[in-house]
């Protein structure tokens, strides 16, 4: 995402779309689909429709968390929990 709209996203206040939208964009349309998100507290909860999907964003967890922190600003996802839905 070219930096200048990645400025814009940060600045644009929190809202349940805002973290889709910067989830899409940080893990692309094939996870996004297998996939529920919520933030709550600075913990990203995500919910996998299978344990394959689960392992992928748990193994991607780190690279994914600093993407969406690069969108939405810094700390703003601390950590991410993933279960099954």
């Amino acid at each position: 995402m070219p930096d200048a709209l990645a400025a814009l996203l940060r600045k644009a206040p929190l809202s349940p779309e805002k973290i889709e939208f910067a989830w899409r964009a940080a893990v692309g349309p094939s996870v996004d689909k297998v996939t529920t998100i919520e933030l709550k507290a600075r913990v990203l909860h995500v919910r996998a429709k299978d344990p394959a999907w689960r392992r992928e964003i748990e193994r991607s967890a780190g690279m994914i968390r600093s993407r969406l922190n690069g969108l939405l600003g810094d700390d703003v996802v601390r950590h991410i929990d993933v279960r099954l839905s």
